[in-house]
């Protein structure tokens, strides 16, 4: 398999043993993988929760590719939430392979929380992390791992506690995410009201039944064919600012 132009070669000799979307079991060099699609691989190992462990596991149903994608924590979850509501996302995997290679005393291993496919093509590889003080084994592994995507292409981030209005904003939202809740006369029918912006719920009433328009706002609001105003900045009320996506020029 060729070499993307621009790959890094320099860094530690890296494999990558990850289970493909028939299920085979694989290992092969990181710069064997480079134009793998790894968002369609399954995870390299379980999501298990036992009583008494501090972190709870799941699934979690993503409308960006109507799967359930896996997490090992709350914040795993919530990191994974924000990225099913951005519009640049196109494929998420979780645990999508396992970063195999020597520290020099022994060997090491590692699997990313999450392999993102973006719209344009490119690929982003993030590990979840809570901003508090990091073990140095995890934080070797963190630059191993983000050496490892130089290497392949790839972009590497470590993220960590999101920003709380924005999470409290579109866990809000993802409750609305699923296809059901939008009705094509709804949707329709709140399009034309929201072309001027104006506020939510009198927005909502103008279009038509309050219990039947509010579920296909929030749906075009998670799909952002319609936006809210500032939702970083205030939690959604009767009173946020509904609108129309801005077009650019041609």
């Amino acid at each position: 398999m060729a070499v993307p132009a621009g790959v890094d070669l320099a860094g530690p000799y890296v494999e990558l043993p990850y289970v493909d979307a028939v299920r085979q079991r694989q290992r092969r060099p990181l710069l064997d993988c480079v134009t793998a699609r790894f968002e369609d691989v399954a995870p390299v190992r379980p999501f298990r929760w036992s009583r008494g462990e501090r972190h709870f596991a799941g699934w979690y149903w993503a409308a960006t590719t109507g799967q359930r994608v896996g997490f090992e924590s709350w914040l795993e979850r919530d990191r994974l939430v924000l990225m099913d509501f951005d519009p640049q996302v196109a494929g998420i995997a979780s645990q999508p392979f396992w970063l195999d290679w020597h520290d020099g005393a022994r060997e090491r291993r590692h699997a990313p929380d999450y392999f993102v496919r973006r719209v344009d093509g490119s690929a982003v590889v993030v590990d979840v992390r809570a901003d508090e003080p990091i073990e140095p084994k995890d934080a070797e592994a963190f630059e191993v791992t983000r050496i490892a995507c130089a290497q392949a292409g790839w972009h590497f981030e470590r993220v960590g506690m999101p920003e709380p209005v924005l999470l409290a904003n579109v866990r809000w939202l993802s409750r609305y995410r699923l296809p059901r809740c939008l009705h094509p006369t709804a949707a329709d029918r709140l399009r034309e009201v929201f072309a001027a912006p104006g506020p939510l719920l009198p927005g909502a009433d103008a279009a038509g039944d309050r219990l039947t328009r509010l579920p296909a706002l929030f749906h075009l609001l998670w799909r952002q064919e319609l936006v809210a105003e500032d939702l970083s900045v205030q939690l959604l009320g009767p009173r946020t600012v509904v609108g129309q996506v801005e077009r650019g020029a041609d």
